[in-house]
């Protein structure tokens, strides 16, 4: 009897402790197709409806070297003053990490603007994005970008 007590301790510490195990590729993968969905949202619905349909109610984004935009309708509403349907972006993460917990995450890679001049020539603009992302209870959701 004395022996099975310490086994049922250490059976009991080893269930309840694996029981929580993240499968971090999984969830880089989750963060990887949800960039890829927000992508196509934007080039779909336009970058106001892409950016707060994906940001979370509190998120922040940066734009220029001082612009921070804070909130999900402040984003939006950002977006909407600055429409224009005949730019295109694209964007791909080269780089995924994620919290041990599988509940935060950060993404970065490159963006790509496609803008046209009043003659229909394309001028490509090329930068770095940084895009740090919550799980929710509504998937994954934007806090920083």
């Amino acid at each position: 009897m004395k022996r099975i007590i310490p086994f049922a301790a250490i059976l009991v510490f080893l269930l309840f402790s694996c029981r929580n195990a993240v499968n971090i590729e999984s969830v880089k993968t989750e963060i990887f197709d949800t960039e890829k969905a927000f992508e196509a949202m934007v080039a779909e619905k336009g970058m106001a409806e892409g950016f707060w349909y994906f940001a979370d109610e509190n998120a922040v984004i940066l734009r220029g070297n001082d612009s921070i935009i804070s909130g999900k309708d402040g984003i939006r509403n950002y977006y909407e003053k600055r429409a224009r349907p005949d730019v295109k972006v694209t964007w791909t993460p080269d780089y995924i990490n994620v919290s041990d917990d599988g509940t935060l995450g950060y993404t970065y890679g490159k963006y790509t603007y496609f803008v046209p001049d009043s003659t229909g020539k394309i001028t490509e603009l090329k930068g770095i994005f940084h895009t740090v992302w919550k799980k929710t209870d509504h998937g994954w959701k934007y806090m920083w970008d």
